[in-house]
């Protein structure tokens, strides 16, 4: 396995994605913490297995349209897909090179008897490159479900929700590999110290700013060593979190000395982001379903010197109630509920060939059952933060209006959401709710 070239291990991840039903970003971090690859290589095997799941309907288009009727083997349809992301996607990589890997590739696979075929279709599109490039481009018109490689019912949806010229922008927004971005952690350090250590690091940065997190909190990392071989990760000078999911945390506008309750925490960026503006005074109780979840927060709390926190097991989902303490009322409570995630669907590869209609019908049950379980631990007057990272109203805007009309002690102080194509952040949704009495 340690010997193992880039599109081999891509091969091999993108075979156990199908028969393990695992996680692709999982699959991947396993296999590349067991190689030697270079940085390179291991961006290119990265590439290789995001590009080819994320593109995945426009590549059978392409596959289909070379072999009418005839279904080929999951192995070697993977084969097919891998060639031709290469050849159409990657820039990186010359088309004939593209090319030949594959059919050796084919052949280090044990499918010799099946390289003649990957070669002829691979080469058949290497003669009808300019063409294909075109077809590319005209299918997102015909079929934008195909072209944009995303499934057909939520490009509908989207198209009606949106309309047409800001749902395609949002469907390129999701074939666009996510930015990674750094907030500091003032608990430790401030902007200049971090900035003058980064430089130490050859870490190459930009500023950052929207209106919810002002000057000097969020920095975008434009190149970087591996996270863990910085030591400023690893003494928890910053934390690595989109600037979308400061938000709910702003709008929270925790207070030193308050007590705080964050459902749903794990792995705790928000929480910690809580433990910041409160400069560690006060106390936070942070709560999630599993203790895997809970072991989550425990070590950013630990490396990001979060001490005003502790962790309790969220039993929302029997019907239950929240960890411990029982008796606790608090002065303001975050919802970062269960959702369908279609705001961080770049960010997520595997999301959009497995959320489905019904799944977001169930979620919503949830979401209201989180509401409802806050209304009885939140002080008169306290304040109450309903966010999602979807894009949905029927997770949003619809799940905060139901949850109003059956707590008239509650009303609506505000609500937003931010979208990709015109935040330039993943997608978010937050409604600030006070309880009147």
């Amino acid at each position: 396995m340690n010997d193992e070239n880039p599109r081999q291990i891509a091969a091999r991840i993108l075979r156990q994605r199908e028969t393990l039903g695992e996680f692709t970003e999982n699959l991947l971090e396993t296999a590349l913490a067991r190689t030697r690859l270079s940085p390179a290589d291991r961006g290119l095997c990265q590439e290789i297995v995001y590009g080819v799941v994320r593109w995945q309907a426009a590549l059978d288009w392409l596959i289909a349209r070379k072999t009418p009727g005839r279904e080929q083997k999951p192995a070697l349809q993977n084969l097919l897909r891998l060639g031709l992301y290469q050849i159409f996607w990657l820039d990186r990589i010359p088309p004939h090179a593209a090319v030949h890997e594959t059919v050796e590739l084919t052949k280090h696979l044990g499918y010799l008897s099946h390289a003649g075929f990957i070669n002829a279709i691979l080469r058949g599109y290497l003669r009808e490159f300019d063409l294909t490039k075109n077809l590319l481009v005209g299918i997102k018109n015909l079929q934008p479900a195909v072209g944009f490689s995303q499934p057909e019912w939520l490009v509908e949806k989207w198209l009606k929700q949106f309309g047409d010229e800001p749902a395609r922008q949002l469907l390129e927004s999701n074939n666009t590999p996510p930015k990674t971005f750094a907030r500091v952690n003032t608990l430790k350090t401030d902007a200049a110290k971090l900035v003058e250590r980064w430089r130490e690091e050859n870490v190459e940065y930009d500023f950052f700013r929207r209106d919810w997190t002002g000057e000097n909190l969020v920095f975008e990392l434009k190149a970087h060593s591996p996270l863990a071989s910085l030591g400023s990760f690893r003494d928890g000078w910053f934390y690595i979190q989109d600037p979308s999911t400061l938000f709910a945390v702003t709008e929270l506008d925790p207070q030193p000395g308050e007590t705080i309750l964050d459902l749903c925490a794990a792995p705790g960026g928000k929480t910690t982001f809580i433990a910041q503006l409160m400069q560690n005074q006060g106390r936070i109780l942070a709560t999630d379903i599993s203790e895997d979840r809970l072991k989550l927060i425990r070590e950013n709390f630990k490396r990001l010197d979060v001490t005003i926190a502790e962790v309790g097991l969220n039993k929302y989902d029997f019907g239950g109630e929240v960890g411990r303490p029982q008796n606790v009322q608090f002065d303001r409570i975050l919802i970062d509920a269960p959702c369908s995630n279609t705001g961080v669907m770049r960010r997520r590869v595997d999301l959009r060939w497995r959320i489905t209609p019904e799944e977001i019908t169930r979620l919503r049950q949830t979401q209201l059952d989180l509401l409802t379980l806050a209304t009885t631990k939140l002080k008169s007057g306290g304040v109450l933060i309903y966010s999602t990272c979807s894009l949905e109203p029927e997770e949003n805007t619809e799940v905060v209006k139901q949850f109003l009309s059956a707590n008239p002690n509650f009303k609506l102080e505000s609500e937003r959401q931010l979208l990709p194509f015109t935040d330039q952040v993943d997608g978010a949704y937050v409604a600030r709710l006070e309880k009147i009495n």
